[in-house]
């Protein structure tokens, strides 16, 4: 089977192609500029040259129509027709308390996706857009959502409930929630691999660190903290987002600057975190080397960063009264030797040894950079949420194909 992924945004569309007898990417690429007479398209095949278009494309069902026609080009294609693409996976953000796991979509499923707009405003519109195009261009092809939320429906309720009147969570379902979920389920299973032990049997904490962040507490396999809340902006210092912080502030800033809701609200997804305190940049690396160019906002905006991951990783400890693996993912995690040795040398009471060499090695393989004595496993563990949304989909549409109707 080839399943054709696909990350849909309101004004962009990230996709690849799968192989599933291997798993292999036969290719990959991303629309962007959606809505304009000067639409960008990328496309990579995984043995030809990349091909670049510029044109008009208005909306997400003229560029899905593009997608698929590069995808079946003659010269630089990867099927011969788009009988071919057996089914298609999307990811949706928000799967709210109705979905705890991937699901094929029905009238019934669009139907919840819609009605959860307003918890992601920003997101789930442009992911039906996006399902609603592959079925304008694609009819009878099966879909399948794998939802950023679903992981973390596991949570039980002294994690996901804020403390505040539960009318608000009758009425309006103010919870936690948590995002990264496919990111955080990915690597977790990846890292047990790799250790050679069952998911199931590791208190771990995962440290999904890109320009938004995330930390997720996984005991007996499951979600059990997550320190993103009802929306992305709770929980770590990120590129530009703030994290945890008083909530007083907000309506106290309003009053003395006199800011609107819409205005404080961009201050703090969009012009706060790591760029706001170093003034310089929302990217760990230009930050990094600000600071090892003796720039002391950047080394502050640095130290801050790291000294809030560290406490999230400590408070997840706590909260599973032990720990026995730390794993570090996506752009920075993945990245940034610096940063996993900031927060590692600053929890060595938990256990952990990182071993220098190792940490400081790069590589895009899965791999443990903390000493053979480290009571505690560091890891570094590359995601591939575009990977486990395949597999998801391949596996939702074999079960139907056998006729099964619980996956």
């Amino acid at each position: 089977m080839k399943v054709l992924v696909i990350n849909a945004g309101s004004s962009s569309l990230k996709y690849q192609l799968y192989d599933m007898r291997n798993e292999s990417v036969l290719a990959s690429g991303r629309v962007e500029r959606i809505g304009m007479d000067s639409s960008i398209v990328t496309h990579e095949p995984a043995d030809k040259p990349e091909v670049r278009d510029v044109s008009e494309i208005l909306d997400h069902v003229t560029a899905v129509k593009k997608v698929i026609d590069m995808l079946t080009h003659p010269e630089h294609g990867a099927v011969a027709t788009m009988d071919e693409i057996e089914a298609v996976g999307h990811r949706v953000v928000h799967g709210g308390e109705v979905f705890n796991s991937s699901t094929l979509v029905t009238p019934e499923v669009k139907l919840e996706i819609r009605r959860l707009f307003d918890l992601a405003p920003l997101h789930n519109p442009a992911h039906m857009m996006g399902i609603t195009a592959v079925e304008a261009n694609m009819p009878g092809v099966p879909q399948a959502v794998v939802f950023d939320t679903a992981f973390h429906q596991s949570m039980p309720n002294t994690s996901y409930l804020y403390p505040i009147p539960q009318v608000l969570y009758r009425r309006h379902k103010v919870r936690r929630y948590g995002f990264h979920g496919t990111s955080h389920q990915y690597v977790s299973q990846q890292g047990a691999e790799l250790l050679g032990k069952p998911l199931e049997s590791l208190k771990m904490v995962t440290a999904h660190i890109g320009n938004g962040a995330s930390c997720t507490a996984i005991l007996d396999g499951k979600s059990f903290d997550t320190s993103m809340g009802m929306t992305p902006l709770e929980g770590l210092m990120m590129g530009t987002r703030s994290g945890d912080l008083d909530p007083a502030i907000v309506p106290f800033v309003m009053n003395k600057e006199e800011l609107t809701l819409s205005e404080v609200n961009s201050m703090l997804n969009k012009h706060s975190g790591m760029l706001a305190i170093s003034g310089i940049s929302s990217d760990m690396r230009e930050v990094t080397e600000a600071m090892e160019e003796g720039d002391r906002n950047a080394k502050l905006a640095f130290d801050m960063y790291t000294y809030r991951v560290r406490k999230y990783i400590g408070a997840y400890a706590a909260a599973m009264n032990g720990i026995d693996v730390l794993l570090f993912t996506a752009g920075v995690g993945e990245n940034s030797s610096a940063l996993r040795k900031a927060v590692c040398d600053g929890i060595t009471f938990l256990g952990i040894e990182l071993d220098e060499e190792k940490n400081a090695k790069r590589s895009k393989e899965a791999r443990v950079i903390s000493t053979e004595a480290s009571r505690v496993k560091v890891l570094v563990v590359p995601t591939n949420e575009e990977l486990l949304i395949a597999r998801d989909t391949y596996t939702l549409v074999q079960a139907q194909a056998a006729g099964e109707t619980n996956v």
